[in-house]
């Protein structure tokens, strides 16, 4: 993730962040299945996709942790 998408993501509300996680794991699905039929072009975009998972459920995390704080 670079990282003007990643100042993009830090930004995002939890709500906008759910959705693409979402489409991550949706395409990330996807990617797996067709690899699993026939090699992907670029296999290390499996990876990069999970990181990216990863990445945006830390962020979820961290702001339903400062939401509960605030109540």
């Amino acid at each position: 993730m670079k990282n003007e998408n990643w100042n993009e993501i830090k930004n995002m509300t939890s709500a906008e962040l759910k959705t693409k996680l979402n489409d991550l794991q949706n395409k990330i699905f996807k990617l797996k299945f067709s690899h699993s039929v026939t090699p992907v072009k670029n296999p290390l975009e499996i990876r990069k996709i999970r990181r990216d998972i990863a990445r945006i459920k830390t962020l979820i995390a961290l702001k339903e942790k400062i939401t509960e704080k605030e109540i």
